[in-house]
């Protein structure tokens, strides 16, 4: 196994305690929010990018030791394009079965 430079260290260190907060947040976040729509952000932008961190700092790791990161490059890849494509299907599903959101309208709109 090869010597990795602190500074390495440092920097997967970080980005694992970014990916651990956005993951963090995004399960608050599932948990708190009070309908489908709402919670339906949690997994789609917080988690995707704590995932996105996690696995980072798994490529940055794996570059130090002089190994390739396919696997995590590709899986990253896949993640932030599928994430956003599968909440606008549930979204659309959700529409289209006439669910009804919990949230106000907004103060300000201008209701003509």
């Amino acid at each position: 196994m090869n010597e990795v430079h602190p500074v390495v260290e440092a920097a997967v260190a970080f980005m694992l305690l970014v990916g651990g907060l956005f993951l963090l947040v995004g399960a608050i976040g599932l948990a708190r929010f009070p309908d489908f729509f709402m919670r339906l952000h949690a997994p789609t932008k917080a988690s995707t990018l704590g995932v996105g961190g996690v696995l980072a700092a798994s490529m940055l790791w794996h570059w130090a030791q002089d190994e390739w990161a396919l696997r995590e490059l590709l899986i990253t890849l896949f993640l932030f394009v599928t994430a956003p494509v599968s909440a606008q299907l549930m979204a659309q599903a959700a529409l289209h079965l006439g669910l009804r959101s919990k949230a106000p309208p907004p103060a300000d709109l201008d209701r003509r």
